[in-house]
């Protein structure tokens, strides 16, 4: 911080004490111009006239008390948050007989910039070292996985064993893009994109059925309606990803249904609480847990977007978690802007 402004502790209440003075006199001055006139002693031309001078020295007064004010408007008006250089706002700029007030102001402002360059900072490099550090070790694991599921002769426990590595890997994967979404600043040109959400959802049930192998859920997708979206195709995916890794969580035996309304994405789970031939006891079925970690991420997700999520819990063991979307665009809106464009 500038030395200008470290130096007026001493003149607290300087600028409310000289706007005191400066009314205190107006306010004097023209009590005794209109008691002299109210005599005849002035004559009232003379007292018009000194009324309006001492009302214009009173402004221009005032404005001039006003100047480290609206300088220091001046400068958060030109600061752009994404300097990282917190010096950017210039505060030296300053006039050296700036009041306390501004100057606590000024102080205020500069280590709120400091702290935004921080985070800034801080951001950009979890974001670099993220997608770089995370998604290759990551994709060597995904690698060795496929190339050890393709030997021959692999006993039934590696082949549990590699299914659980590939699920846990596909897990991390999606949570390092969560991550990587909540961490990214907002109005990226990556969070505009025209998609189809049947179309990403087909995909991520794709990769989810891989997964499930071996256990006994059903995936299955419903589309009574098609609707698009403009936003993140990334983080929409994420989103139903943990949705439907929920619904799985919730029972150990049923199906998951995924179903796409008009501006509505549902995924609810519908446990089958029959005995299970292996254990002979009932199949464990679960409530709507708010507070599960598929569901933090999915609710921030859905906050960053604009997407509301609802969670509900019915009778008959279903859980259904709802994903409205109060902006949609047709399935060919694409396609007819792209006619008007030409």
């Amino acid at each position: 911080m500038d030395s200008s402004v470290k130096a007026v502790p001493a003149r607290v209440g300087a600028f409310r004490k000289r706007i005191a003075w400066v009314f205190g006199l107006q306010f004097l001055t023209v009590l005794i111009i209109c008691i002299l006139g109210a005599y005849n002693v002035v004559p009232t031309v003379a007292v018009v006239a000194v009324i309006v001078v001492i009302t214009i020295v009173a402004w221009f007064t005032t404005r001039r008390e006003w100047r480290p004010v609206r300088a220091l408007a001046r400068l958060v008006n030109r600061w752009d948050a994404q300097q990282l250089d917190p010096e950017t706002l210039k505060l030296d700029e300053l006039s050296h007989h700036a009041d306390a007030d501004v100057a606590s102001l000024a102080r205020g402002l500069h280590g709120f910039a400091t702290r935004i360059a921080g985070y800034n900072q801080r951001e950009r490099n979890f974001t670099r070292d993220a997608s770089h550090e995370l998604r290759s070790p990551l994709t060597v694991i995904k690698m060795s996985v496929d190339m050890l599921a393709e030997e021959e002769g692999l006993s039934d426990f590696g082949t549990r064993s590699v299914r659980r590595i590939k699920r846990a890997t596909r897990e991390m994967e999606v949570l390092v893009e969560a991550l990587l979404i909540l961490a990214r600043e907002t109005d990226t040109a990556t969070e505009k994109e025209y998609f189809v959400v049947n179309d990403v959802l087909r995909q991520e049930l794709e990769s989810a059925r891989e997964l499930l192998a071996g256990r006994p859920i059903e995936l299955l997708l419903q589309e009574p309606a098609r609707f698009a979206l403009k936003g993140s195709p990334q983080a929409f995916s994420v989103l139903c990803w943990q949705l439907i890794r929920n619904a799985c969580q919730q029972t150990e035996q049923g199906s998951v249904v995924i179903s796409v309304l008009p501006g509505v994405v549902s995924v609810r789970n519908q446990a089958n609480p029959q005995v299970s031939d292996d254990a002979l006891r009932p199949v464990r079925v679960h409530g709507v847990d708010r507070h599960g970690f598929e569901l933090a991420i999915a609710q921030r997700i859905s906050d960053r977007f604009g997407w509301p999520l609802e969670l509900q819990t019915q009778p008959g063991h279903e859980n259904i978690a709802r994903l409205c979307f109060p902006h949609t665009l047709p399935v060919d809106a694409e396609l007819a802007e792209k006619d008007q464009q030409r």
